[in-house]
């Protein structure tokens, strides 16, 4: 089973990250309004952010994820994952990051729907998961366009800014 892959949609191209896509990330993650709903605040340093990518190329080398930076021609606009790969139970986690610049016109869902097709397709994982904070209706909308039903919530699961915050499980079956 190969999990990197580039998947094309009608209008990105989502490539395995690469550590010069950093900046583009960087650009993303420093954002207060991007990250509202994420389990840490808005990165100030582009250091930390090329950290996270090694990191996350790291995991893709072991199998434990895939990661793709999504371009929109030659601007990496976005990111998508499957993380929490497990192949035994046939299962990962999704996730998806995308400048806010591009929010509401429909990329997000492109991505993650080809995301979705390759997970189901290739990959042969037959059940996909995310988990989001409370409060973020943009990822609630996207992930039940695309068929995922919401499951439950975890109570308190993070902290963030001194406060816990609840967070929903979404999922979808490849047959259902």
């Amino acid at each position: 089973m190969t999990l990197q892959a580039n998947l094309r949609t009608e209008r990105l191209i989502l490539r395995p990250l690469a550590p010069g896509d950093a900046g583009a990330v960087f650009t993303i993650m420093s954002d207060d309004q991007a990250m509202r709903f994420w389990d840490w605040p808005a990165v100030r340093e582009p250091q930390t952010v090329a950290e996270i990518v090694t990191g996350q190329i790291a995991d893709m080398a072991q199998g434990r994820a895939v990661y793709w930076a999504a371009a929109l021609g030659a601007r990496v606009i976005g990111a998508c994952d499957l993380s929490e790969i497990d192949r035994h139970h046939g299962r990962a986690e999704i996730g998806f990051l995308f400048d806010r610049a591009y929010w509401g016109k429909g990329y997000a869902t492109e991505a993650i729907a080809a995301v979705i097709g390759h997970a189901f397709g290739p990959l042969g994982l037959e059940r996909l998961w995310a988990r989001f904070h409370a409060g973020n209706e943009g990822s609630r909308r996207l992930l039940e366009r695309l068929g995922f039903v919401r499951e439950g919530t975890l109570k308190g699961h993070i902290v963030r800014d001194g406060l816990r915050r609840d967070c929903l499980i979404y999922a979808k079956l490849r047959d259902g």
